[in-house]
């Protein structure tokens, strides 16, 4: 699962990051999105854009910070354990903004935009179901079901 858990990380990042420059570079694209989005907030739509540009860039290096965590076979670092939860939180949390941007701030949701965040969205909460949820702990053990049987019999 490591694996698949380093490369979806990794694609989530790159992704964000294409986002980030955008919002940076002002894109045409990106400049009316903001500007349509910055009506509803009475807000600066350049000061929105280059903030959320900031938002999702942390975001997109949590990803890569997660990717790296994720390469040592080592388990236990109790500190990395911890970062790799804040960004795994701070990525959910950046694009479960976006979401609510999309729906209601924009004039009409883009439909691609929505999907994209869901499912880096689905990436960061299989983050944390991988470090913290109990299933994962027994499908990492090898031998598990044996242990199980064997204590559930005591």
């Amino acid at each position: 699962m490591k694996p698949l858990l380093i490369v979806l990380n990794s694609i989530s990042g790159l992704v964000l990051i294409r986002f980030t420059i955008s919002k940076f570079a002002a894109w045409p694209v990106s400049v009316a999105a903001f500007v349509d989005m910055a009506k509803p907030l009475g807000i600066d739509p350049t000061f929105f854009r280059i903030s959320t540009g900031f938002i999702i860039g942390y975001a997109a290096i949590s990803f890569f910070t997660n990717s790296l965590i994720l390469l040592p076979n080592k388990e236990g670092n109790e500190k990395l354990k911890l970062l790799f939860t804040f960004n795994s939180l701070y990525a959910t949390g950046a694009m479960t903004g976006a979401l609510f941007s999309e729906f209601f701030l924009r004039s009409n949701p883009k439909w691609p935009l929505v999907y994209i965040a869901t499912a880096i969205v689905v990436v960061a909460v299989v983050n944390l179901l991988s470090r913290y949820s109990k299933i994962s702990q027994v499908l990492r053990s090898k031998g598990s079901h044996v242990k199980l049987k064997a204590q559930n019999s005591a």
